[in-house]
């Protein structure tokens, strides 16, 4: 497994592409309410990747047709922008996202409420993204990447939530996807050593319900078996001799303290 080692000027366009990618995120989930459809989210959310002079990752990707995948409830990821689909209060949506900034990709996911929701499924959101934080405890130097799968399985299974098996994070660069797939649940390799310079969006996918997944007609659409409420959280990270850097957390994350997690 070739796994690309970037280079500091890499690392400085990754950077920047998910600086950017963290202002999408901050702006586009302030937007966010009742009544507006998952189209209008996918076309605020690709004025404001291109106002920045940036593309957006995922339009056309695969024949993708969005720019957000824009995921409502018990869809877990690639929900395509609809006009008729419109969000209802006590929604909860996933937003993923990404942007190409001078031929480099970063990548990033959040679950935001619509309106007022329940406390199960604001626990879920919290502890979703908590998993991840749970995953950079380990996301070190020296480390193996099974490591990674192993804190965001544990720590999500223990309120009794499934962890989705068939889709997994990933290298990123110059290209959306690279080697190594990262999962989120126990292997039973090791893994890759992790190693300094190597960037990864890992992104911890989780059900309230079953870890069962079934495709959609559309053949991009991703549903929990059980129509359970599903959650997913994303960083694009930066590995380094210490602490992992994240490239795509925003300002008032920051300011809420959240590198203090791991």
């Amino acid at each position: 497994m070739a796994v690309s080692i970037k280079s500091e000027r890499e690392i400085q366009l990754m950077r920047e592409a998910g600086r950017i990618l963290a202002m999408v995120h901050q702006e586009l989930g302030k937007q966010i309410r009742p009544g507006m459809s998952t189209l209008d989210v996918d076309r605020i959310g690709e004025e404001m990747i291109r106002s920045y002079g940036c593309e957006p990752s995922f339009k056309g990707y695969c024949g993708y047709p969005g720019s957000i995948c824009v995921s409502v409830n018990e869809e877990v990821v690639h929900g395509i922008p609809n006009a008729k689909r419109i969000l209802q209060d006590g929604d909860i949506v996933s937003l993923d996202a990404g942007v190409i900034y001078k031929g480099y990709h970063s990548d990033a996911a959040r679950t935001v409420a619509v309106g007022n929701i329940s406390k199960e499924a604001q626990d879920l959101i919290n502890r979703t993204r908590q998993s991840f934080f749970e995953a950079m405890k380990v996301a070190r130097a020296g480390h193996h990447l099974n490591e990674i799968g192993r804190a965001v399985q544990d720590y999500a299974e223990s309120f009794g939530y499934g962890v989705v098996r068939d889709l997994v994070g990933h290298g990123i660069g110059s290209e959306l996807h690279q080697e190594p797939e990262i999962p989120n649940f126990r292997q039973l390799r090791r893994g890759i050593k992790l190693r300094p310079g190597m960037t990864l969006a890992v992104e911890p996918m989780i059900n309230m319900g079953t870890a069962d997944v079934v495709w959609m007609d559309d053949e991009w659409t991703v549903i929990s078996e059980d129509m359970s409420l599903s959650a997913h959280y994303e960083n694009t990270i930066l590995i380094t001799d210490g602490k992992p850097e994240l490239l795509t957390l925003t300002e008032e994350e920051k300011a809420a303290g959240y590198l203090d997690l791991f």
